[in-house]
């Protein structure tokens, strides 16, 4: 793990309504981040520079910080977490390690659908699980729904990620609430049967086998060919432009939606610089950070999408609250493996 002190790099504009400079010595807040994205180096600066609160940061994959918070206990000197998928702050939630904030600025700007009922964690940023495919093999209304993907048709032709994905584990989650245990083991023994090979890499290598020709179709998140969109590579882009969007159950539920999040921890000593923190990543500047940095929705209303995004379309989202799907993800592993997913 890797430890980083940030200090002020710029006047931020705009977030002055959540936070406000004060003449005494600087505050410190001390950062747990499972986020691992260049853009958020300005996000946490524009913040420092603004309230006069020095963070001090430590970055790591989320479960090793959960071990860490977990360890430390009432010793620990961390205030926020901050973690990719709700499946894995709802795990803190559950191992008491995080505490309830009350809010109006939060509630406000995060659907209900986004953060925990209890105020135990809010989401920052949304995330599309999408079915992406090769335009050259495939039309868009062949599969509308996630369910489409277990017909016999597909055998051979599908790719995703691994059961142990925690996003796999989420939007089976998702699954698992709308269809119920029977039908969603089904659905996961068609998605085992259709795969063209083992699960193997993360989301880019499923778009990437697509495009290759060594699939059809592949369930992955929105950001990732974003990237590719944007990357300088012309290999990339030529990967990009091979692969179309399919945004699933726009005539029933809508498209699964996961989130980046944070929490103040449970023993966190500066909690009310925790709180102004969570409430500066709901001001129009972070959710632009959010949007245009990593190509992730914003969660607050008004804030459009990277360009590159907003060109795939609007969408019916999924509304299932957070904290259902990811306290589903331990069963939903288990249906999983079951059905011979791995």
């Amino acid at each position: 793990m890797k430890r980083r002190v940030l200090l002020a790099a710029g006047l931020a504009v705009g977030v002055g309504a959540f936070i406000a400079r004060r003449p005494e010595a600087a505050a410190t807040l001390n950062l747990y981040s499972a986020r691992h994205y260049n853009t958020d180096e300005a996000l946490y600066g524009n913040f420092a520079d603004a309230s006069g609160i020095k963070i001090n940061r430590i970055d790591a994959e989320p479960d090793p910080l959960l071990e860490r918070l977990k360890a430390e206990g009432d010793k620990s000197p961390c205030d926020v977490f901050l973690t990719v998928d709700a499946g894995r702050i709802e795990r803190a939630r559950q191992m008491g390690l995080l505490q309830s904030v009350s809010s109006a600025v939060l509630t406000k700007a995060v659907p209900a659908y986004l953060r925990d009922p209890d105020g135990m964690w809010f989401g920052f940023s949304k995330r599309a699980r999408v079915i992406m495919y090769n335009k050259d093999k495939v039309k868009p209304a062949e599969a509308p729904t996630y369910e489409s993907l277990a017909d016999p048709k597909w055998r051979g032709r599908l790719l995703t990620r691994s059961s142990g994905n925690i996003y796999s584990q989420s939007l089976t989650g998702s699954i698992l609430a709308a269809l119920g245990p029977e039908k969603a083991e089904a659905w996961a023994r068609g998605i085992a049967a259709n795969l063209a090979r083992p699960p193997r890499g993360g989301d880019r290598d499923q778009i990437m086998g697509v495009a290759a020709g060594e699939a059809d179709l592949c369930l992955a998140n929105t950001y990732y060919l974003i990237g590719l969109m944007k990357s300088k590579k012309p290999e990339d882009r030529e990967i990009a432009a091979k692969v179309g969007v399919i945004f699933p159950n726009q005539a029933d539920r809508g498209t699964h939606m996961n989130i980046s999040g944070g929490a103040v921890a449970r023993h966190a000593p500066n909690r009310d610089a925790a709180v102004k923190f969570l409430e500066y990543l709901v001001s129009v500047q972070a959710q632009r950070y959010f949007a245009d940095g990593n190509s992730e929705y914003p969660v607050v209303a008004g804030v459009e999408p990277a360009g590159e995004l907003k060109a795939l379309g609007s969408f019916k989202e999924d509304e299932l609250n957070a904290r259902v799907y990811a306290q589903n993800n331990v069963e939903a592993l288990k249906i999983m493996d079951r059905a011979g997913w791995k």
